[in-house]
């Protein structure tokens, strides 16, 4: 294998993301060179994809969240494929105890006192619940003692961060609804108008403002045409997936979206 250049890749990603094309070029060299496996931190879907991109077929990549379908994941890179145990990902899955009697947490809260405490976030995974008032995060192992003695407090309430056993992870609700909207045309900027409820002149400056993602890449072209499966998200909103096209007797496009929103635009809703 050949060592890879991180400005091949720039074209084929928004420009806000080269730090990233440079750290996973960095990790493909480093194998090639030190023929040494690496464990990354939590990476995003858009990281992972950059990553695979880099690598192509030339390395062996398995990723794991610390629960099925999770979102962030560790990935162990190599040279050779290697049977591996969840245990391998020194992921420890941890529960936030504190008085559900008399407060509530939310995603954002969670999330906010985690980074304002200085936490970066890729030493951190998902942040679930069961809609029931219980709340788990996954976390890098080395890390368990820094979390459970900085993260005392979110919001107003007094918390506990405390490692849980594998059987006690919850089941993650998918709080997500259905929505279908009517639209001239599948551009990018015409779907997001349309689900968000904002104007084309809205998205589109959010587009500038590099608010918008497309399958977790930042866009600059609100001309992009969406197709089924892709993920669009607009910061402060939310984000939706495409489930369905198809052509209505009018000459326009039914899209069948499954929407994330925020907690802020569901209680607006």
């Amino acid at each position: 294998m050949k060592k890879r250049q991180a400005s091949k890749f720039y074209p084929y990603f928004d420009s806000e993301e080269k730090s990233v094309i440079d750290k996973m070029t960095g990790f493909f060299n480093s194998i090639v060179f030190k023929h040494q496996p690496i464990l990354t931190d939590f990476l995003n879907p858009g990281e992972r994809d950059i990553l695979n991109t880099i690598s192509g077929n030339d390395l062996s990549i398995q990723e794991f969240g610390g629960y099925t379908n999770a979102e962030k994941k560790r990935v162990y890179i190599a040279e050779d494929w290697v049977n591996l145990t969840p245990s391998a990902y020194e992921i420890t899955p941890c529960e936030i105890v504190y008085p559900r009697k008399f407060t509530q947490l939310s995603h954002s809260a969670i999330l906010g006192s985690i980074v304002n405490s200085g936490i970066k976030t890729c030493t951190f995974g998902d942040i679930i619940t069961d809609n029931a008032g219980n709340w788990q995060i996954f976390v890098k192992n080395e890390l368990i003692t820094f979390f459970m003695e900085e993260i005392r407090r979110i919001g107003r309430s007094q918390v506990k961060i405390r490692p849980i056993a594998v059987n006690d992870i919850l089941h993650a609700e998918d709080d997500s609804t259905d929505a279908t909207i009517i639209a001239a045309s599948l551009r990018i900027d015409t779907i997001l108008s349309g689900i968000s409820r904002q104007s084309r002149k809205t998205i589109n400056d959010a587009i500038i403002a590099n608010l918008v993602k497309l399958n977790w890449h930042g866009v600059q072209d609100s001309n992009i045409i969406v197709k089924e499966t892709d993920i669009i998200s607009l910061r402060h909103f939310g984000r939706c997936q495409v489930m369905n096209i198809s052509s209505t007797r009018k000459g326009k496009f039914k899209v069948v979206l499954k929407l994330w929103q925020t907690t802020k635009n569901r209680q607006k809703n």
